[in-house]
């Protein structure tokens, strides 16, 4: 008898964990708006100099390989080379559904140290790469007016294209340029071969920084309509340190430290990160719907 009890003693116990750990968070936590969204993932070297735009390669690849492993397709729609190694910036296109709500937690200031290989003395180098992560619909170049901006509000500027590229480069109008005189956004656009495709792709970036503007304010006005303390997460703040002398990647928004720096650059160690981050936002939105019922 004693064992029976014991045995169903674990068996509820381990069912009152599972509902705590999912059933009810589900519950207190509305399903995500964006949940079906794609991602744009910007990529713009820092600090540092040509060791931040190595890293910024370094990090792209990270992205690459993540978004494959999760089935997703990715594609780098815009990257500046520069001679010598390294990306002065870059745009990937994450292609997915949830491809958003899982990479969004990457949005900030990615700060590496290690000694770069052109370093004769060994003397370790601190450089950074700031990140955003913007939501992509399915929708780019518009015909009319939509909800994020009014066709008439956007300037569209043609020129020929600058840099490395062939013959194609600097002989024809293919790059696109936008400006969205309300807010000032600036989108230039000329990695595809044709104007027309470097329009479309234009719009599609211009139309996940007005969502992704329009998402933030929304957020904050919530925020202080509730009057909720909860700090939020600001792009300027270094989220994250790549340390290569300890073999250590540390996430300063959560605490979390993982000692083996080569499973996040090369295997699945940015998961456990996403997956805490997840966890963490989790809980903040439920701290939120407990007040809320106060």
């Amino acid at each position: 008898m004693r064992a029976l009890a014991e045995d169903e003693f674990t068996t509820l116990k381990d069912s009152l964990s599972t509902h705590l750990s999912t059933t009810f968070p589900a519950l207190l936590v509305p399903p995500s708006q964006t949940r079906a969204f794609s991602a744009l993932v910007e990529l713009k070297a820092g600090v540092g100099g040509s060791e931040a735009m190595l890293f910024l390669m370094d990090l792209l690849r990270v992205y690459v390989r993540h978004a494959h492993a999760r089935g997703w397709r990715a594609d780098v729609i815009q990257g500046a080379e520069v001679v010598g190694g390294g990306m002065r910036d870059a745009i990937v296109e994450v292609k997915g559904e949830g491809a958003y709500d899982t990479l969004r937690w990457e949005t900030g200031v990615h700060r590496v140290q290690r000694v770069p290989a052109t370093e004769a003395s060994g003397r370790v180098h601190t450089s950074t790469v700031a990140i955003i992560v913007l939501p992509l619909s399915e929708e780019a170049e518009p015909a009319a007016d939509d909800d994020l901006f009014k066709m008439e509000d956007v300037r569209i500027e043609v020129m020929r294209s600058r840099g490395a590229g062939g013959q194609h480069v600097n002989k024809t109008e293919s790059a696109v340029r936008l400006t969205h005189v309300p807010t000032g956004v600036t989108v230039s656009m000329q990695d595809e071969r044709s104007q027309h495709q470097n329009k479309r792709r234009a719009f599609q970036v211009l139309r996940a920084r007005l969502m992704d503007m329009k998402m933030t304010r929304e957020m904050a006005e919530r925020r202080a309509a509730r009057q909720n303390l909860v700090r939020t997460a600001d792009r300027s703040e270094k989220i994250r340190t790549y340390n290569y002398a300890q073999d250590r990647v540390t996430d300063h928004r959560i605490g979390l430290s993982l000692m083996n720096l080569q499973s996040f650059m090369e295997g699945d160690g940015m998961q456990k990160f996403l997956d805490a981050m997840r966890r963490h936002w989790e809980e903040e939105r439920m701290e939120e719907a407990v007040s809320e019922a106060d």
